[in-house]
C-alpha cells in the first residue's frame, strides 16, 4: 500500500528484505566476511581451473620447500604444492559445512514446524524424541559412528545431518507455537486453507528468521568439528584433502619449527572461516530483528 502526500506524490513502502538489507549492510564486519565466504566459496568452486598442480602428485625432492614464485604456499611433507591441496581442501570443508547444515535446517523445519503446530501427543513423541537425540555426548557420539563407517565426505555429511539437527527443530518449534494463535493464521483457517500452506507458507516466513542465525553460525561450527576430525584422523582421508587433514599432516614438531607455513596456512583458514560465519551470523541476527 502507498502513502499519499499532501504534494501529490506517493511514498512506497519499503520492503520486509530491504529494509533487512540495510540493517545488515550497517554492520561493516558482517558485510566484510560476506564478501570473504563469497571469495572462499568461488576459489572453492574454481579449484579444478586455478590450482597450479594436481593436489596429490608428489615430489620427494622438494618437500617441505617455502613458499616461492613456483609454489606460492610452500609444499607439503611429501612434496605436494600447498596451494593446490588448500584450494581442494576448501572444497571439502565448505561442503561438509554447507550441505550438512541445509539438511539440518529442512529436517528441524519440518519437524519443529509440526511439534508446535500440531501440539499435544504429536509434539510430546517429537520433542521427547529429540531431547533423547540431545541427551548423546554429539562430539563422542560422532568419533563413535564415523569410526564405524569408512571414512568419507558423503558418510560424514550423513552423520552430521542426522546428529545436527535437533536445536533447529525446538527453536522453530518455539516460535510456531508464538505464531500459531496469531490473527492471521486464524483469518487462514476461517478460508479453509490446509494445515500444509498455512504452516509452510503464512507461518514459516514469520518464524524461520532465528533459525537462518543460527544456521550460520552453525556452518563454522561444522567446519571446525569436520577440521576435528580430519586432524584424529577420522575424516577425509588423504590423499584427499582437507583444511584438518593438512593440519594432520602438519602436527609433527620437527615439521612445525622447519615449516611453520605448513600448519598456519590451513590453520589461519579455518579461523578466518569461522570468524566470517560468526561475523556473518550476528549481522543477521540485527538485520532480521523484527524490533
Amino acid at each position: 500500500m502507498s502513502v499519499a502526500v499532501a504534494n501529490n506524490t506517493t511514498i512506497q513502502p519499503v520492503k520486509p528484505r530491504n529494509r533487512a538489507w540495510g540493517r545488515f549492510k550497517q554492520n561493516k564486519l558482517a558485510v566484510v566476511s560476506l564478501f570473504i565466504m563469497a571469495a572462499l566459496i568461488l576459489l572453492a568452486l574454481l579449484a579444478p581451473v586455478i590450482a597450479p598442480y594436481d593436489p596429490a602428485e608428489q615430489d620427494l625432492l622438494n618437500r617441505l620447500k617455502p613458499p616461492s614464485a613456483e609454489h606460492w604456499f610452500g609444499t607439503d611433507d611429501l612434496g605436494r604444492d600447498l596451494l593446490s591441496r588448500v584450494l581442494y581442501g576448501a572444497r571439502v570443508s565448505l561442503s561438509v559445512g554447507i550441505f550438512a547444515v541445509v539438511f539440518n535446517v529442512v529436517i528441524g523445519v519440518v519437524v519443529g514446524a509440526v511439534a508446535g503446530y500440531y501440539g499435544g501427543k504429536t509434539d510430546s513423541i517429537l520433542m521427547r524424541f529429540v531431547d533423547i537425540m540431545l541427551a548423546f555426548p554429539q562430539f563422542f557420539l560422532l568419533i563413535t559412528v564415523v569410526t564405524l563407517l569408512r571414512p568419507s565426505l558423503f558418510n560424514i555429511i550423513v552423520v552430521f545431518v542426522v546428529f545436527g539437527w535437533m536445536g533447529k527443530a525446538r527453536l522453530l518449534r518455539s516460535q510456531v507455537m508464538t505464531l500459531k494463535n496469531r490473527e492471521f493464521v486464524d483469518a487462514a483457517r476461517t478460508m479453509g486453507m490446509s494445515d500444509f500452506r498455512i504452516i509452510f507458507v503464512h507461518i514459516l516466513p514469520n518464524a524461520i528468521a532465528p533459525v537462518i542465525v543460527s544456521a550460520t553460525l552453525q556452518m563454522g561450527s561444522m567446519i571446525l568439528t569436520e577440521s576435528s576430525l580430519s586432524f584424529l584422523g577420522l575424516g577425509i582421508q588423504p590423499p584427499h584433502a582437507s583444511w584438518g587433514n593438512l593440519l594432520q599432516s602438519a602436527q609433527s614438531l620437527t615439521i612445525m619449527m622447519k615449516a611453520p607455513w605448513f600448519p598456519i596456512i590451513p590453520g589461519s583458514l579455518i579461523f578466518l572461516t569461522i570468524m566470517c560465519f560468526n561475523f556473518i551470523g550476528d549481522g543477521l541476527r540485527s538485520a532480521l530483528d523484527s524490533r
